[in-house]
């Protein structure tokens, strides 16, 4: 296995991450069903099987109910707990009757949406705590008093940030004790600006990229995991209908097809492979519940695709030659 950066906080983690939105129905206040009990039961147990440990929540997926309907898998097989790393997300807030859909990084916020959230997935505790989004209002010494309260409580064991770049992680990290062990951004072959800021370094014709410069060599060098969220571009090069898609598309699409044929393997598992091969050592989180597209995914562990095959499927979905 790949010595990955949170292995030194969870030795046992998986490359992958199982990332839960999908499961417990629609995105609606809809009860849960029997159905979406039995395909949360026959996803969790195909990940476990297929060596993928590493669990991603959030308290809103499913306005709760992804995580609900996980916790009473958990519950009525409780031996599945410690085979698992479970990770869920807080502070995202949808309108209600104190205000507007708003992000809320506030200590109460953080500590309350914690027991919420231990209480919908049936657990006594947390393997990490992500802060969902940055909170304009966040203030760093209240989120440290709320993780070291969490901490002591025995209520989460690490800490994390997703979407944050390197000021707001720097900002945070310099006020609280624990380590910040992860930060999940947006990472795919559709949105490139990760590897874009880098490429267009002192050239003005970068202006356009929306990524700050130096996130993830900071994340590298202060031992916090890098997930992906959004790893399979929501399946444009591994299966969707892309007929009306850009040809920049197309033709990503069509390397890859090709690739996996060479490989013998997936499409997903090369698109997978593309994100693994960076040096910031990516931890993809996959979202399918179809179980053949998972086992799909993990075949990309055993791939390392060249430098010439990445630089050219990276060349096809930017849709134009290096500056």
């Amino acid at each position: 296995m790949k010595k990955l950066p949170i292995h030194q906080y969870l030795p046992h983690a998986s490359e992958l991450v199982y990332g839960c939105m999908g499961l417990g129905g629609s995105w609606n206040k809809d009860p849960l069903t029997q159905k979406d009990f039995m395909q949360a039961h026959q996803v969790i147990e195909h990940v476990l099987d297929s060596q993928i440990n590493f669990f991603d929540h959030a308290d809103i997926y499913q306005f709760g109910k992804a995580e609900q309907v996980f916790g009473k898998v958990l519950k009525e097989n409780p031996s599945l707990r410690e085979n698992m790393i479970i990770q869920s997300k807080c502070g995202i807030r949808f309108e209600d009757k104190s205000g507007p859909a708003r992000y809320d990084l506030s200590g109460e916020w953080i500590c309350e949406s914690t027991n919420n959230i231990l209480a919908r997935l049936n657990t006594e505790y947390l393997d990490v705590l992500v802060l969902h989004r940055p909170d304009p209002l966040m203030d760093p010494e209240e989120i440290a008093q709320a993780f070291a309260d969490l901490k002591a409580s025995g209520k989460v064991k690490y800490f994390g940030l997703s979407n944050m770049h390197i000021s707001q992680a720097a900002y945070l990290a310099q006020a609280i004790e624990q380590p910040l062990i992860v930060n999940q951004l947006e990472l795919s072959l559709t949105n490139l600006n990760w590897l874009e800021e880098g490429v267009f370094a002192g050239n003005p014709d970068g202006s356009h990229v929306n990524f700050t410069s130096g996130t993830l060599e900071y994340a590298r060098r202060n031992d916090m995991q890098i997930q992906s969220w959004g790893s399979l571009s929501q399946g444009l090069f591994s299966g969707k209908d892309i007929s009306k898609e850009p040809i920049g598309i197309q033709r990503t699409a069509e390397y890859i097809k090709t690739l996996a044929d060479v490989y013998n393997t997936s499409p997903e598992s090369i698109v997978l492979a593309w994100l693994l091969r960076h040096p910031s050592a990516v931890q993809p989180v996959i979202g399918s519940t179809n179980i053949q597209r998972i086992s799909a995914c993990k075949q990309a562990l055993a791939i390392k695709l060249t430098r010439e095959q990445w630089y050219q499927i990276y060349i096809l979905a930017r849709g134009a030659k290096l500056p």
